[in-house]
């Protein structure tokens, strides 16, 4: 990430950033590998504290990242194009922001240049969530969980 250039994240569509600009742009808070239901009357949907079992949930990062889309059936890849449809991206998210038209927050860790900023915020599921390893799929439900943004 050392050849980033400065803020090469403003002004400048999601569309426009190459692969590893696109990969800085992620906050590592790791809300998107949360299981999350949908409510098919009102289409709200709630996010669990249930994460992937390849997110480490101390360092919100994905223990398998090249394998994850072999690995887990409903992995979703996150792209320019699919910013938009996706429903579910957290209000914090830095692509959701960007797509909006919207700058990063303070915390983010390309704007504060310290990537555990986000933990330090309280914006990462840093410690909150557990593996989807250790839940019961009928008891799913149970573990709906609101973030306070």
């Amino acid at each position: 990430m050392a050849d980033l250039a400065p803020n090469f994240w403003q002004n400048r569509p999601l569309d426009d950033l190459n692969p590893e600009e696109w990969e800085a742009l992620c906050d590592g808070c790791g809300r998107c590998c949360l299981a999350k239901l949908e409510d098919f009357d009102s289409d709200e949907i709630y996010f669990t504290r249930i994460a992937c079992e390849l997110l480490d949930t101390e360092t919100c990062r994905c223990q398998d990242y090249h394998q994850r889309f072999q690995k887990i059936a409903d992995c979703i890849e996150l792209s320019a194009e699919k910013v938009e449809s996706i429903n579910w991206l957290p209000s914090t998210c830095a692509y959701r922001l960007r797509h909006e038209g919207e700058p990063l927050p303070e915390w983010h860790p390309l704007v504060s240049g310290n990537p555990e900023s986000v933990h330090e915020a309280g914006i990462s599921v840093s410690g909150r969530v557990i593996s989807e390893a250790h839940v019961h799929p009928d008891s799913i439900e149970e573990h709906i969980i609101y973030w306070v943004d």
